[in-house]
């Protein structure tokens, strides 16, 4: 193995909670300045990324390290039952909160008079494409990476995870199929200007 990547092991083994947490919110944040550099350019608002950067870090990192550890005690294992035992407490418990704190913290801290709004606009729709997306992602996390790096395993999904959420948030309305009209715009925005 790669000296870095033991170095890092071991780092993640020693300081699990801090490394996985720092990590997951890195990422988080990530996704909204993937999301602002494709949509603006270089016009970023820094600001947002905070505010972003803030729930990632504040809620988001740190309850899904706590949420893998409880969910691995109450059903330790990687058989079959236990693994969708894991996956369907994590979509019907998890997403939904995780999801209602990301609209509604956001909004939050920007100081919108009413921070439920994006949430009532936005949340049933969100919630149905994550589990187009979620289930999956973290079935591969609960039966091939070991506790220590789940959290990390879930930032690196939250990355491409934040980018449709701030997408969302800014300019959608919580559909796969407006995230990926938006891709789509995107790539042909990209394709004239190759051509021209």
């Amino acid at each position: 193995m790669n000296p870095c990547c033991s170095a890092f092991l071991r780092h993640v083994r020693r300081f699990p909670w801090i490394t996985n947490v720092s990590l997951y919110g890195c990422l988080f944040a990530g996704g909204d300045f993937v999301h602002q550099w494709f949509s603006r350019g270089q016009d970023v608002d820094w600001k947002q990324t905070r505010n972003v950067a803030v729930v990632a870090f504040t809620f988001h990192g740190n309850f899904n390290f706590f949420w893998m550890r409880f969910l691995e005690r109450r059903f330790p294992g990687t058989s079959a039952g236990m693994l969708l035992r894991k996956v369907l407490l994590d979509q019907t418990a998890a997403a939904p909160l995780a999801t209602s704190v990301f609209y509604t913290g956001v909004s939050f801290l920007e100081g919108k008079d009413d921070i439920m709004e994006d949430w009532r606009e936005k949340f049933l729709n969100t919630y149905k494409t994550g589990l187009t997306f979620w289930p999956f992602m973290q079935l591969l996390n609960f039966a091939l990476v070991p506790l220590y790096m789940r959290t990390t395993f879930t930032g690196c999904c939250a990355f491409v995870w934040a980018t449709f959420l701030c997408f969302s948030r800014q300019t959608g309305d919580g559909t796969a199929a407006a995230a990926l009209a938006w891709i789509f715009h995107l790539s042909m925005k990209a394709g004239d200007l190759h051509w021209n």
